[in-house]
């Protein structure tokens, strides 16, 4: 024998005992292990739909149905038998056990109903099949195609190798008997394999549902990234402009008045420089959040200022040059808001009208602003479509933005469905109400003393200056 033909042989005998390895772990190690079926999901298509008292219930429907059926079997097989005797109870018991056993130990069910081939096959006449009788042949089956969908695809080629091995021997150890072994071996391949292939097809597309959930929270991560990246820069806008303006006036202030003291010209150069050193911090962190694409913000000119609710009517008008319908409604006494609040109703506003141009063509929309009382509402809505309603190519998230705003302004939001058949947005941001100013001539009323064996000594105030450099 030759080295190559010595391979071979080792490489067939590893093969054969890896085989009969798992062949080993799969039918005979823990054979009878109990490993019960898991009651139906409440979630299923069937048992979502009944009424609650009977979903409950209704989880247990296939072990019910499966014990039924055993009990049919049995009593099809006593009744089939023509003695009617201990050997037609004996028949009936092989038949129905089996099943029974498979709910809560599959691989000892499918080794009772393998066993059960022999005892009714040997009780049977001589012109009866062999080595299955009817109801066992059924009961096989069935036993076969339960532990095929519980375990995984190589136990059910197992088991019909197995089966198919029982009938050939039979087949061939007494031919003077009618075998139904090739319709065994036939049947039982069909319905294992449609069983595998349908387990198969359920486990791809339960793999296929959990991507499809993993994309969408990526998908919705991703647009909270991309709207928080947004954000930051118009944040950053807003506040770069009220940091420079604070640079410049530190920086003009102590030429506004003749001979300033020294601690207050120090004091102002201090203001500017942590005004300048914020700006800096402010353009590094801006630059860590920004997209990775340079030109992600080109569109938008970075010179020009950022929207505000004053520039509402022309956004309007841009809409209403689309042919679509909108209607503004202000009420309550109209004031400036903190320049980030009106951005971002300004934003809030844009989105709106877009999702409506969008989902509900050819609908009337109407935008309400209530200046109220401590904040800001907004309310735009929208009737049902007139028109056709072709599919977004986009992420679909733009009321997740708007939640992300009205999140960071510490605000409520809500976005429904109306009655009618359109769609509503309602936000309220709220907005601290601005200190009354106090009176010119009214004078500080001075401090009580606190009683005590000592009272630090009050220190005067700088004192102010006027523009001819006498004191006030």
């Amino acid at each position: 024998m030759t080295d190559t033909d010595q391979t071979t042989l080792r490489t067939e005998l590893r093969i054969a005992r890896s085989a009969l390895k798992g062949l080993r772990d799969d039918l005979v190690t823990d054979a009878f292990a109990f490993r019960p079926m898991p009651p139906r999901s409440i979630g299923g298509p069937i048992v979502r739909r009944l009424p609650e008292r009977l979903r409950e219930s209704a989880r247990w429907l296939p072990h019910a149905r499966l014990a039924a059926f055993a009990c049919f079997l049995m009593l099809v097989g006593y009744l089939h038998e023509s003695d009617g005797g201990g050997a037609a109870l004996a028949t009936a018991l092989l038949t129905g056990i089996p099943l029974v056993t498979v709910l809560f130990r599959p691989i000892g069910g499918w080794w009772l109903s393998f066993g059960a081939a022999f005892l009714s096959g040997a009780a049977a006449g001589e012109f009866s099949q062999w080595p299955w009788s009817a109801t066992g042949f059924v009961s096989h089956l069935v036993v076969m195609a339960v532990v095929a969908k519980r375990t995984r695809p190589r136990v059910a080629a197992e088991m019909w190798l197995l089966t198919v091995l029982l009938g050939a021997v039979f087949a061939f150890t007494t031919p003077e008997r009618a075998s139904d072994s090739f319709a065994m071996a036939l049947a039982s391949f069909f319905v294992l394999l449609v069983v595998v292939l349908a387990k198969g097809w359920r486990e791809t597309q339960a793999k296929v549902d959990e991507q499809v959930a993993v994309t969408e929270v990526e998908r919705s991560r991703r647009t909270v990234l991309e709207e928080r990246t947004t954000i930051a820069r118009e944040l950053h806008d807003v506040v770069a402009h009220h940091m420079s303006v604070i640079a410049i006036q530190a920086e003009a202030a102590p030429y506004r008045v003749d001979d300033p003291p020294a601690e207050l010209t120090r004091s102002f150069a201090i203001i500017r420089e942590n005004a300048v050193a914020a700006l800096t911090e402010l353009r590094r962190v801006l630059g860590v959040v920004r997209a990775d694409d340079p030109d992600a913000f080109a569109d938008s000119a970075p010179e020009a200022p950022q929207p505000t609710l004053a520039n509402l009517d022309s956004l309007l008008a841009n809409v209403r040059d689309t042919g679509a319908d909108v209607d503004k409604v202000v009420t309550g006494a109209v004031r400036t808001l903190p320049q980030g609040v009106e951005l971002s109703a300004y934003r809030i506003v844009q989105e709106g009208l877009s999702n409506a141009l969008r989902h509900a063509p050819g609908a009337a929309t109407r935008v309400e602003i209530g200046y109220v009382l401590g904040g800001l509402g907004l309310r735009v809505v929208n009737g049902p479509a007139t028109g056709e309603v072709r599919p977004s190519h986009g992420a679909g998230h733009g009321v997740l933005g708007m939640r992300e705003r009205v999140s960071m302004l510490g605000g409520e939001m809500t976005a429904e469905p109306t009655a009618e058949g359109g769609y509503e947005v309602t936000v309220f941001i709220p907005v601290a109400a601005d200190p009354k100013p106090e009176p010119a001539n009214r004078k500080p009323e001075p401090p009580e003393p606190q009683p005590g064996p000592k009272q630090e000594p009050q220190r005067k105030p700088w004192p102010l200056v006027k523009s001819t450099g006498e004191p006030a």
